[in-house]
């Protein structure tokens, strides 16, 4: 989801350090070097997210679970491209650890004093990215505390939880050169309403670049009269991390009372601080954080960076994520990747296994096109193959030629 205060950067001036970013720039196109740090990141994002599910258990205490998942992503990180060679000085976390269970849709780390513990049937969102390099993978995942094949997960919960992967696997599948932008959002739409959900408002995909995680070229999760995207046909060598949420609800998300701790610097915004809390905060997070999001749960004095952060704020110095909601005893779930166009489709930097057979609704998906978009492999080699054929195909013969 977006930062409440989002801004569009073609509507800002560029800073010093965004003109030295485009100058010195880093891509698909002109290093072979990206892919390897997009998927060295994507590995340690799904590994953490693996690790992560496993302390999703009755009684768990969530902050305690955002903390373990951030300091493994960071201990992750430290122990690949050591070598002085390889030039690479910035790597860590690109998205805080956060865990947002049942009605809340996301952004939930929450400082040890505010934290609250899981329950078994909590339905649970886990969300996080690494980057290495400034190359970023995100991940996230919805489990169900407790599921398991002889405790199926049936109801709203099962409903929304289908409706948002099947949306995702959809979603990856249309992410090839030549495709738009909003056949994606359709397709979402049409999926959801299967299943008697609805697209969560305000999500967008973003396409990501060297320490940007939110680039311009967007997918809307949901278009509304007053929310809607430029149209973008995807091309060779852009990166996108796409992020599907659904809800059992009006997908209207609300304000909650929960802080928020998820924050990201606004670098074209610069200001004197006044409080010695203060610019000692934003000196350590831009000094660990750069310009990757994180959570103040995370800083060893959260006492000073409370009284920091809300100096930050106050000067446009800081984007915030906040805390948000569906109404209470709705559902929200979530499911995000890392997605390479290369040509011969999508790759996909973590696949997020899938097992469908600890669900149960009563809605199945009967639409021949969906079905067939869904039955695309995913895999490159074939999808090579199937594009040689096409071409065959598509070449008249001497005789047809006559």
């Amino acid at each position: 989801m977006e930062p409440a205060d989002k801004k569009s950067k073609k509507d800002e001036p560029k800073s010093d350090e965004e003109d030295k970013d485009e100058e010195e720039e880093e891509t698909l196109e002109t290093s072979p070097a990206v892919l390897d740090k997009h998927k060295a990141a994507a590995k340690i994002a799904q590994e953490v997210l693996e690790h992560v599910k496993k302390l999703c258990v009755p009684g768990a205490d969530i902050a305690s679970i955002c903390s373990e998942g951030d300091k493994k992503i960071e201990e992750s990180a430290a122990k690949v491209y050591t070598s002085k060679k390889s030039k690479v000085t910035e790597k860590g976390i690109a998205f805080p650890t956060c865990i947002s269970v049942n009605e809340i849709c996301g952004h939930f780390s929450p400082l040890k004093d505010e934290s609250k513990t899981l329950a078994d049937d909590d339905l649970v969102k886990i969300d996080l990215g690494c980057h290495i390099d400034g190359f970023i993978a995100q991940v996230a995942e919805t489990i169900v505390v407790g599921a398991s094949k002889d405790k199926k997960v049936k109801g709203k919960k099962a409903d929304v939880i289908l409706a948002t992967r099947k949306a995702f696997d959809a979603a990856i599948r249309l992410i090839k050169e030549g495709n738009i932008n909003n056949q994606v959002t359709k397709m979402i739409a049409k999926i959801s309403e299967v299943y008697k959900t609805s697209p969560l408002e305000g999500v967008l995909s973003h396409r990501i670049k060297k320490h940007m995680i939110d680039g311009d070229e967007v997918i809307i999760n949901k278009e509304t009269p007053d929310q809607k995207v430029e149209e973008h046909k995807f091309a060779k060598f852009e990166v996108y991390v796409i992020d599907i949420i659904l809800s059992t609800g009006e997908g209207k998300p609300k304000d909650t009372e929960m802080r928020t701790t998820v924050y990201k610097r606004a670098i074209e915004t610069s200001y004197s601080l006044k409080l010695k809390n203060s610019r000692q905060f934003f000196h350590d997070i831009s000094e660990r954080y750069s310009t990757m999001p994180f959570s103040i749960a995370s800083l060893k004095d959260t006492t000073a960076a409370r009284v920091g952060v809300t100096e930050c704020v106050n000067h446009d110095l800081l984007r915030i994520y906040p805390v948000l909601t569906e109404k209470a005893g709705e559902f929200v779930a979530q499911f995000k990747t890392t997605v390479v166009l290369l040509g011969a489709g999508p790759l996909v930097l973590g696949e997020l296994p899938f097992d469908e057979t600890l669900y149960e609704s009563e809605h199945k998906i009967e639409d021949q096109e969906i079905l067939d978009l869904l039955a695309q492999s995913l895999d490159r080699k074939k999808a090579k193959k199937a594009a040689k054929s096409a071409k065959k195909e598509a070449v008249p013969s001497a005789g047809d030629a006559k």
